[in-house]
């Protein structure tokens, strides 16, 4: 099994532009996003990190540039230890990452997602598509200027919103799944400032909120 620290250490001496970043839990870099695939490639083929656990994304705020950070956590199923790897997007209105799915099969899903929930365009992913969104759905839900309760937002489906007059509809967070119900553990520091909402299905959303 080999040593997180001698990954780290493997991947600065090939990666010289890689720089530790701060981390709870796994070993993890900070690379330039055109070095992402060869690093990951690296880890692959010489330290035997053979299991792409995940495609992700950090918003780092509206304000922020450089807005978007993509992130890839991959595993190794012989040396049981976890890398991370972290690039900035470089550009802030329409971020780009290098799609891993020639090393990573699995990653067709996981860069999907990605790209579905936070823009984030994969750069020869085969078939880049919305996996939870539907194709034109004009918002990407886990951007941090995307309400928590949801944009109202008409059906895909014309015909379907006519004949039965529905849309897709902010959530209520009154009661939702961020609040905790009386006698259960308060979660009061964890929970988004949404729970102070009182509107909910019988009672119409106030225009401040």
């Amino acid at each position: 099994m080999t040593a997180p620290a001698d990954v780290t250490a493997a991947l600065q001496s090939k990666f010289p532009q890689a720089t530790l970043r701060p981390s709870g839990d796994h070993p993890a870099l900070n690379l330039p996003i055109a070095e992402v695939f060869a690093a990951l490639k690296y880890l692959r083929d010489e330290f035997a990190y053979d299991f792409l656990v995940d495609v992700t994304a950090i918003d780092n705020g509206v304000d922020a540039s450089p807005r978007f950070t993509a992130v890839w956590h991959v595993y190794s199923t012989t040396g049981h230890g976890y890398v991370r790897l972290a690039a900035d997007c470089l550009n802030d209105e329409k971020p780009q990452a290098p799609s891993v799915v020639s090393l990573w099969a699995t990653a067709n899903w996981h860069e999907r997602e990605a790209f579905d929930l936070f823009g984030i365009v994969f750069e020869n992913h085969p078939d880049l598509r919305r996996i939870l969104m539907w194709d034109g759905y004009p918002y990407h839900p886990l951007r941090k200027d995307f309400p928590l309760a949801g944009i109202q937002t008409p059906l895909p489906d014309l015909e379907v919103g006519e004949l039965t007059g529905a849309s897709v509809k902010p959530a209520p967070m009154a009661g939702g799944p961020f609040v905790s119900s009386p006698g259960e553990m308060n979660m009061t520091d964890a929970e988004p400032n949404a729970k102070d909402e009182s509107w909910n299905e019988r009672s119409e959303k106030p225009a401040s909120a």
